[in-house]
């Protein structure tokens, strides 16, 4: 049997993707090891410079590592943005492919043939391979993305909004429920812009009620709202919801009125306190946000508020991204702000970030939660790792179980848990019983 080695960077919306990949080639064994794989695909992000950087630095240094005979292909974001470029800089790589032919992975390795297709791939009933769990799974919802934001690039290679039907995200989730899955996270460019192709604009909401139908869906949330499509209906749905918790990640990306005009966000900071205030009085809300630091056009005053905005209002996670010059955008023609600045900055934001997360760490000290057990924590075999039921994988924090009332415990249940200290950027729980 052939192995297959994947590596898949950038965002979760690509790790949709790659599992897409991964479930047109089962034929393949899969192989932690570049090494002694036959086939190896990078499916690569080419939102931002660093993400470039990342993707070309991965791509040598697997096409440097891998046996003679074994086919590199390179897919993505960044392969999408600058096809003509990278297929002449990069002799070493065997296979290249856009963001239109995931579905076809298994065709362009028959053919040994370059494709790209014109049209961004929108899944349909294509069967993936769910990676990193046994419980949890990223439905993605729509792609592209109809905003004007003056930074990004992503609606010059990925196109405008196509939204999957209702029906199809609601078989995929009751696919994967029968096979064991119940915590899902729905996501996309822009989740709350929903159906709006099809003239619907609050599409969430019809999601939302019809997710709730399926028996087995315990956990879910919804990320990448935008401010400008984000309604109080909405928000109100996922508070009455029994399903989805109250868990809003909204990136605001900046509060200074004159830079969300610079920006072109569409909604001014009356609109955005208005929903972030909507979202944080929710019970057990949890408030994830993201900004941009150093756009062209941002002042001292500009960036001030900003930091005035982010240290008073109780945000549970910050992530904050120093501005990234990009072709293709508003911004890149615009006056620039100096680098220096821009790292001053960023290391201001950053101090502001590390409060954030131990305010909400501390908040939640003796309180019971319902987490998932995930198997061995990231330090060590001492402590089990778990997720709480409103966090979303990966990102938001690692629960460290020390102790536990239960015996015989099993990867991927779910567990009622007590926090009972916070350990730098983990928080330390016992389990207290099995959740219902």
């Amino acid at each position: 049997m052939a192995k297959l080695h994947l590596i898949s960077l950038g965002c979760n919306k690509n790790l949709v993707d790659s599992e897409i990949m991964l479930g047109r080639l089962k034929a393949y064994e899969l192989t932690d090891d570049a090494c002694s794989a036959d086939v190896i695909i990078v499916n690569t992000c080419g939102f931002i410079a660093s993400a470039k950087e990342e993707s070309v630095r991965t791509i040598l240094e697997i096409a440097d590592a891998k046996k003679a005979d074994a086919t590199l292909v390179v897919t993505g974001c960044l392969m999408q943005r600058y096809r003509d470029e990278l297929m002449k800089e990069l002799p070493e790589v065997d296979l290249f492919t856009g963001v239109g032919d995931y579905d076809k992975i298994d065709e362009i390795l028959l053919k040994k043939t370059n494709l790209f297709s014109p049209d961004t791939y929108l899944q349909s009933n294509d069967e993936r391979v769910i990676t990193g769990s046994n419980y949890h799974a990223y439905i993605k919802i729509s792609e592209g993305c109809n905003q004007q934001c003056s930074f990004c690039a992503i609606p010059t290679f990925k196109g405008r909004l196509k939204s999957r039907s209702l029906e199809n995200i609601v078989d995929e989730v009751r696919k994967l429920v029968q096979k064991g899955y119940y915590d899902f996270s729905f996501l996309s460019q822009d989740s709350s812009s929903y159906m709006r192709d099809f003239g619907v604009s609050d599409g969430l909401i019809n999601l939302i009620d019809e997710i709730e139908k399926i028996q087995g869906v315990k956990s879910a949330r919804i990320l990448y709202l935008y401010p400008s499509t984000t309604s109080r209906a909405l928000i109100e749905k996922i508070i009455a919801s029994k399903v989805f918790h109250n868990y809003f990640d909204m990136p605001i990306q900046h509060i200074s009125e004159n830079m969300l005009k610079i920006m072109r966000r569409g909604s001014g900071e009356a609109k955005l306190k208005e929903l972030l205030s909507l979202m944080r009085n929710a019970p057990n809300s949890f408030l994830r946000t993201g900004v941009i630091v150093g756009h062209p056009g941002e002042s001292d005053d500009d960036f001030n508020e900003l930091v005035k905005f982010l240290s008073e209002f109780k945000f549970d996670r910050i992530s904050a991204f120093a501005y990234s010059k990009e072709e293709d955008t508003k911004a890149y023609e615009m006056t620039q702000v100096p680098t220096k600045t821009i790292s001053k900055r960023l290391s201001v934001i950053e101090k502001v970030i590390k409060n954030t997360i131990n305010d909400s760490f501390e908040a939640m000290i003796d309180r019971l939660c319902v987490a998932s057990l995930e198997g061995e924590s990231s330090e060590g075999e001492m402590f089990y790792a778990a997720k709480l039921d409103i966090w979303d994988k990966d990102i938001d924090g690692e629960i460290l179980i020390n102790e536990s009332e239960v015996s015989d415990l099993k990867i991927g249940e779910r567990y009622v848990c007590k926090i009972t200290q916070s350990l730098g950027d983990k928080l330390v729980a016992t389990i207290v019983k099995k959740a219902d």
